[in-house]
């Protein structure tokens, strides 16, 4: 079976097996799992820490999400793997959360996640337009990291994994107008809230 290895150079493996190459993880449909699963461990990871605010359980809920995909594998028709992917993704960071509901159900703020993962600088900038990236990525994790759930999976899922409508439905198992509805609501609390920062 095959190792992973996804954003920050974070290493999944499947039930700790050796790699035996390419496929050996079964086929569907002519596509090896590596082949399905793989393009979309950085999108998966992103999801897995939005959703549990906490690098360590992201980690945790990603290797999760891997091992089920690869018990559901046969399942898989072949169509939008990164939507699939992400929807077991989903389950799994859910399941995870609720394993601790207190911890979960905690004021914002008061459960000790980890601070925002700092991006790296771009050779290109100077210090002063170094700082304001790095604030302004602060800023918007803060204000994303205040959003309820819902409404933050379905803004990250738009925004930053540009996933369509459909797809982000299939995802959260909700209707289309849901998932539009949540992204309305999402955007104006997000403008909202970046509106008291700009004015205390």
């Amino acid at each position: 079976m095959g190792g992973f290895v996804a954003a920050r150079g974070t290493a999944y493996t499947v039930a700790g097996q050796p790699a035996t190459g390419r496929g050996s993880m079964g086929r569907q449909g002519g596509r090896d799992f590596e082949s399905v699963v793989l393009p979309h461990l950085d999108s998966a990871y992103n999801l897995a820490r939005w959703l549990m605010r906490d690098s360590a359980r992201a980690d945790d809920v990603v290797q999760e999400a891997v091992l089920r995909a690869l018990t559901y594998y046969p399942s898989f028709r072949g169509d939008n793997a990164r939507g699939w992917f992400l929807q077991i993704l989903r389950n799994a960071a859910y399941a995870a959360l609720k394993l601790n509901r207190a911890e979960a159900a905690m004021p914002l703020g008061a459960d000790g996640a980890d601070a925002p993962l700092p991006e790296p600088a771009d050779p290109g900038d100077d210090p002063e337009q170094t700082v304001i990236k790095a604030r302004g990525l602060e800023s918007l994790d803060r204000l994303l990291a205040a959003l309820p759930i819902e409404l933050r999976e379905t803004i990250v899922l738009r925004e930053l994994e540009e996933l369509s409508y459909k797809d982000i439905a299939r995802v959260t198992q909700a209707p289309i107008g849901t998932v539009m509805s949540r992204l309305w609501r999402a955007r104006r609390l997000l403008a909202a809230a970046a509106r008291k920062e700009v004015v205390p």
